[in-house]
């Protein structure tokens, strides 16, 4: 009966493994490794990555990093690109083509049409004498002493460690081309760091009848009917002409008037407002309001245009929104 501590042990020999084969990738890297990177940032076309069975999969996982941090690249099939889909293929193009053997029947078969086109072709392939490595302009070698499988037959380690080798391509990449946050932003639009880094203050604020606001010499009783119906926690004191900001009363000055005051019903919003409160313009990004927010130790920002109020938004808008 096999213990449940062999489990661990099986599985720390794997990952450890695999460590020593991505090891192995690293301090065997050469100037190929630094011609590919020259050609990739010089190409006028897109990185195509291409491979077979194992190294197909991990050639979607290289081309789809790629393409996210500011290299064009998508992956074409072998075997599909034979029976059209190297029509996807240009001039100016870079391909990218994967196997541990280097003798891939599949991407042999179809390496005298990618010769005739002017691209580059850049292989990874264990075997620097392999058939791949021979056809290729750029041949980089991802050789590793042993594989995570006991049987020697799964592809594990070499798998791994190409997989790895396309990150730091990926990595040099991204460094090469000063790629900044808000570039990966703008390819992740609809993830966490896409809606830090794209949205406005003016996309999720209240505007119009959604304002919390007043005019000037507001009855104090009339103006916390319209707080409370906002629900905003805050109010905004405007001139009622010119629509410039006067003031805020928040519903935390309205539990401090509470420990000061027994009698309210001769007093006015001027009366109790605060004057030039923290406002931020639509155009700013929502993650400078939360930062202003949690610089001020604030809950709620008043928008504005020239001082004139245009919106309002809390700390549950930027929730609501995932920013925060």
């Amino acid at each position: 009966m096999i213990m449940k501590n062999q489990y661990l042990s099986w599985a720390n020999t794997a990952l450890h493994t695999e460590a020593e084969a991505i090891k192995e990738i690293a301090e065997h890297l050469d100037d190929n490794f630094t011609q590919a990177i020259d050609i990739i940032l010089n190409s006028t076309g897109r990185v195509i990555v291409m491979g077979m069975g194992k190294s197909g999969h991990i050639g979607r996982k290289i081309a789809a990093t790629l393409a996210s941090t500011g290299t064009p690249a998508f992956f074409v099939h072998p075997a599909e690109a034979a029976h059209g889909d190297l029509g996807m293929i240009v001039d100016g193009d870079v391909v990218l083509a994967l196997s541990n053997s280097g003798e891939s029947d599949e991407i042999l078969a179809i390496m005298p049409a990618l010769k005739r086109r002017a691209i580059t072709l850049i292989c990874i392939t264990s075997k620097p004498l392999s058939n791949m490595a021979k056809h290729a302009d750029i041949h980089i070698q991802a050789a590793v002493s042993h594989e995570a499988c006991p049987l020697g037959l799964a592809p594990t380690s070499s798998t791994t460690a190409v997989l790895a080798l396309g990150d730091a391509l990926a990595i040099v990449l991204l460094q090469a081309r000063r790629f900044t946050p808000n570039d990966f932003a703008m390819s992740h639009p609809a993830g966490s760091l896409g809606r830090r880094l794209l949205l406005t203050v003016g996309d999720i604020m209240h505007t119009n009848n959604d304002l919390p606001a007043v005019a000037e010499h507001t009855p104090l009783k009339h103006a916390l009917i319209t707080m409370s119906e906002k629900g905003l926690g805050m109010l905004a004191v405007v001139d009622e002409v010119s629509g410039s900001l006067k003031g805020i009363l928040t519903d935390g000055d309205i539990r401090r008037l509470f420990q000061t005051h027994d009698y309210f019903a001769h007093l006015t919003v001027n009366d109790v407002m605060k004057p030039h409160p923290t406002t931020i313009s639509p155009d700013k990004l929502a993650s400078e309001a939360v930062k202003l927010m949690h610089e001020k130790r604030i809950s709620g920002l008043l928008v504005c245009e020239n001082n004139t109020l245009v919106g309002a938004l809390n700390m549950h808008d930027l929730l609501k929104a995932r920013v925060v």
